[in-house]
């Protein structure tokens, strides 16, 4: 085999500084793509339905399976982009996400849909780590954190807007644009990785860790598939597939857990727990996904159900917390190379916990724009958190780990995210009792039935909205515990007013050498 050097020796050597922001451009554009698709489908189950003529339940996995492969593709990434090179899987991943999404688009039934879902998932998995890895390893120490920030900005207003496109989309009647929106962004994403990103070459002894692939396909998918069902509507814990799935996955992941520990070349690094910046964050960050997540759901269904206003109009209200996140993930991120990730994470917890217990409290008839307001303190507190969390727990890990690193921390976020959606929707499901009268469903003029029924409609009504709100205000107040757990872990972070150096700091980034191809 030889090599055929595409540059040559003299430029391979020469420092770039501009191939950073480069590497910024390119992880930022693909990645709008994966993170955006993750909301923008939501709106749209319904008018999937609808074409398919399928129930609710069917219909539930066109999210269901693409979550179950996010969850078992993320694993991989780093053992792929170790074997093959970093830059070769994160743009496989782009092209699997593109290729499911054209898939989505023509689907001629909800089957070939689920499944086309799970390429994108399958693609989304591989290449979100990976471009955090490249985005890491690209940028010094000193700046890590602003760069991390500009990418927190992606991270929070792709989802944000994802509601107002696909609502925008279905009410136009163009379904199938859902996902070919997905192309012309991909396809940019693709150039300009291709142009741009430098190969981290792969190496041939990198060898496949078969029982860590299995269990932990196994372990995170029956894990994931558990919470999924444990979030439907009508569904239990004690539901058997609840039960079995969650019986299934602790056990998968407890023989995976001790199989890795005893393995030269694990799938995931679970020794990184011993690096105390990394272990602190990341179970800082898994315990605060619930609280910056998992609550993110209760508030679009308060503003539809009871507040009647349409998918569109409510994301319209939940935007300033997008434009929020975008300042202050910036700000963060200077503010964490400055003076470490402990200062952001501890405040923005902080505004959670208050911002929490604003939302535990509001009612039927609560103003708009003090929401809005609770919305953009809510911003501002994911916008300190969600990057920099990542930073302070990549802070001391070896460069020559990294790419095990940060599929350990996306795959622990993205599980512990799906249970705390389902823990929270069985809290505020269980604290209603009653539905929503079937000839207000229906859009009935109340004023127009005889007094006994409007009386009687009217108290389901009342009911119904006061079990709702206790239901919300439990969710909440859960919420508010879970942050001021997350408080307390982060106040364990590097940084002021503590010495702040970190262990890679010392060490020039190093610059990996143009494309090398192996004929």
């Amino acid at each position: 085999m030889e090599a055929n050097a595409s540059v040559s020796p003299a430029s391979q050597n020469a420092p770039d500084a501009s191939y950073k922001w480069r590497v910024l451009a390119t992880v930022v554009t693909g990645l709008f793509m994966v993170i955006l698709d993750s909301t923008v489908i939501n709106v749209a189950l319904k008018a999937l339905q609808q074409h398919y003529s399928v129930s609710t339940s069917e219909a539930q996995w066109v999210i269901s399976l693409y979550t179950l492969a996010l969850g078992i593709a993320t694993p991989l990434s780093g053992f792929l982009g170790d074997r093959f090179g970093i830059k070769r899987i994160y743009l496989l991943g782009l092209v699997l996400f593109v290729v499911g999404s054209i898939l989505c688009g023509i689907a001629p039934s909800l089957f070939f849909l689920i499944a086309a879902r799970a390429i994108q998932g399958i693609g989304g998995g591989i290449s979100l780590p990976l471009g955090t890895a490249l985005l890491f390893r690209a940028f010094p120490p000193r700046e890590r954190g602003a760069a991390f920030g500009i990418f927190g900005i992606v991270l929070v207003f792709a989802p944000a807007i994802g509601p107002l496109l696909g609502g925008w989309l279905v009410d136009q009647n163009l379904l199938s644009w859902i996902f070919y929106l997905n192309i012309p962004i991909g396809a940019i994403g693709l150039t300009i990785g291709t142009l741009y990103l430098r190969e981290a070459p792969g190496s041939a002894s990198v060898k496949a860790d078969i029982p860590g692939i299995i269990l932990s396909a196994l372990g995170f998918g029956a894990i994931l598939f558990a919470a999924s069902a444990a979030g439907e509507q009508g569904v239990g814990w004690t539901d058997p597939r609840v039960v079995i799935g969650f019986a299934v996955g602790v056990v998968a992941l407890a023989l995976f857990t001790i199989i890795e520990l005893r393995t030269a070349d694990p799938l995931l690094d679970l020794r990184l727990f011993g690096i105390p910046s990394f272990a602190i964050a990341n179970v800082a960050s898994m315990v605060g996904t619930i609280a910056l997540f998992g609550a993110e759901f209760l508030l679009p269904l308060y503003l539809q159900i009871l507040r009647g206003q349409t998918a569109f109009q409510a994301g319209l209200i939940l935007l300033p917390l997008a434009i929020a996140s975008a300042f202050s993930s910036f700000i963060g991120g200077r503010i964490t190379d400055r003076i470490g990730p402990r200062v952001p994470i501890v405040v923005g917890f902080i505004l959670i916990a208050y911002n929490t217990y604003q939302l535990a409290q509001i009612k039927i008839d609560t103003s708009i724009n003090f929401i809005i307001f609770l919305l953009v303190l809510r911003g501002i507190a994911v916008g300190l958190i969600i990057q920099n969390s990542q930073v302070a727990a990549l802070l001391d890990v070896p460069l020559s780990r990294l790419n095990r690193a940060t599929p350990l921390v996306q795959a622990t976020r993205q599980t512990m995210q799906s249970i705390g959606v389902a823990i929270l929707a069985t809290v505020l499901t269980s604290a209603i009792t009653l539905s929503m009268p079937k000839n207000v469903q229906a859009g009935a003029d109340l004023t127009k039935l005889p007094p006994a029924v409007r009386e009687a409609a009217l108290n389901g009504i009342h009911q119904f909205q006061a079990q709702y709100i206790t239901g919300l205000e439990h969710a909440y107040l859960l919420t508010f515990a879970i942050a001021v757990v997350a408080t307390l872990l982060s106040l364990f972070l590097p940084g002021w007013p503590g010495k702040y150096q970190s262990a890679s700091k010392a060490a020039p980034v190093p610059q990996e050498k143009p494309v090398t191809e192996i004929a």
